[in-house]
Formats: C-alpha cells, structure tokens, sequence
C-alpha cells in the first residue's frame, strides 16, 4: 500500500487519505437504512473508541513525530511542541466559541457559538464538522511531513494515521444520522447529513498538505498544531458526550482504552 501511495503527490495523496476517512464516515451514517435505533450504551462506546484513536493518534501519529523533527532542524523541541500543541486549542477554542453547533444529546436551547435560528439537525452536523476540522489537517499534514524526507515522517505512519482517523469516523456518521432518523426524518435525508459532516476533511487534508509542502521549516508546529487541536476535541466533546449516562462509564472508559490500544498498535506496526 505504502509503495502504491508513494507514487503519487502528497497532495493528492492527502486527498485519497482523507476521502477514504469521508468515505468511513458516511457508511457509520449508512448505518440508518439498515439498522434500527442504536442503543445508548453502544453508541456511548463507540464513542468512547474514538476518543481513545484520537488520544493515540494525537501522540504516536502526530506529537512525538513533531518533536522528533523539531530535534532534527534545530528547534527547541520542548517549546515548538507547546507553541504548536496550545495553538491547536486555541484555534478550535475560537472555532468552538463562534461556529454555532449542538453537541449530542442536549435540547436545541443548549447550542454552542454564535445564536442563530438555524434547525437542530444543521447544528447537530456542524458538531461533528467541528470534530473533523482537525482530523483531516492532521491526515494532510502527516503526508505533506513526508515530503519532507525527515526520518521522522513515514509514509507508513501517515497510512496508519488515515486508516485510525477511518475508523473512529464511523462512529461519528452513525451519531449523526441515528438521533435525526429518532426525531421522524426520512432516511435518505438523515443519511445526506451524517456523511454531510465529514465533506470537511478532503478540504482540510489537501489545505494541510500543501501548507505545510511550502514551508516545511514549520512542520513540526504543524504536526503538534493538528495534535492540540484533536485532544481539544476529545476532552471538550467526545469524552463527556460518551459519558453522559453514568451507567455505562465503566464500560466507556474500556471502549476507549481499546480504541487506543488499536490506533498504537497500527502506528507501531505500520510506522
């Protein structure tokens, strides 16, 4: 696979990545036509699994590579790690402060951002969206820090990062979909919105890409940007949107620790 990829510009390599991981998103929203209402304590779990992916991903795929290149061009890497991490959170702070956007589970009244009179499933889709801003910079700039040529950024690692992001992404089509098709929208519909929320990622993965392609001597603020912005997105909204209902906690927190037991073991093996 890695050979395959190699052949082509990271570019566009970055833009295979991440409409693969548009592509998982939408079959977890395809998930409407074929099955019925999921139960809380599942859908608690897999959200729980992709929060532990994220964490993994956030460290193995994108963090420690950071500093690993911030050492080999003679950055501090201690302070391109911060600089970078922080600037990550405060990017999606921000993001998270104005877009408007509803998280999970909560009434319409109980919106994020900026007030509009926008419907409850439009700000239920921008959530998510707001979950895939991040997901897809990170895929993009893992390719274009392959460029490169920094023993740091392998193309197995940035493969291993896109298959991670895939897989967590199911879960978050499927969140979508699911809550619309129980509120009396028609399936077709509820699907066109679950995987409306990933659209978000080839854009964010070739914007990556290429940023980071021009002005390599940023990489590595790149890599621990993309590596703030997705543990934002963990603690802020996946971890307490899966823990909502105390029951299923005990269960949520293994979900999540498998979910990083996977996204480690694809980075080891495959980076």
């Amino acid at each position: 696979m890695s050979d395959l990829f190699l052949q082509y510009n990271p570019v566009i390599q970055a833009l295979i990545a991440t409409l693969f991981t548009w592509g998982v998103t939408a079959a977890g929203a395809a998930l409407v036509f074929v099955a019925g209402a999921v139960k809380p304590k599942i859908m608690d779990s897999m959200l729980g699994f992709a929060a532990g992916v994220m964490i993994a991903a956030s460290f193995w795929s994108l963090l420690a590579p950071g500093i690993e290149m911030a050492e080999q061009l003679g950055h501090t890497p201690w302070l391109t790690a911060v600089i970078g991490f922080m600037g990550g959170g405060i990017f999606m702070r921000i993001t998270d402060r104005f877009l408007p956007h509803l998280h999970l589970g909560l009434a319409i009244e109980q919106s994020e951002g900026v007030k509009t009179s926008w419907q409850r499933s439009t700000l239920l889709v921008l959530a998510i969206t707001l979950h895939n801003i991040p997901e897809g910079l990170a895929v993009g700039v893992a390719f274009g820090a392959v460029a490169a040529g920094l023993p740091s950024a392998t193309i197995g690692s940035a493969i291993a990062l896109a298959i991670g992001i895939g897989i967590q992404n199911f879960p978050e089509g499927t969140a979508v979909s699911m809550p619309l098709r129980r509120e009396g929208m028609p399936k077709w519909k509820c699907f066109l919105y679950g995987q409306a929320s990933g659209i978000v990622e080839p854009i964010a993965g070739v914007i990556g890409a290429a940023f980071v392609m021009k002005m390599q001597n940023i990489l590595p603020y790149a890599l621990c940007f993309a590596a703030g912005a997705m543990i934002f997105v963990v603690v802020e909204e996946l971890i307490p949107e899966s823990q909502r209902n105390e029951k299923n906690i005990d269960l949520v927190t293994m979900a999540t620790m498998v979910g990083f037991s996977v996204m480690m073991i694809l980075d080891v093996a495959l980076g």
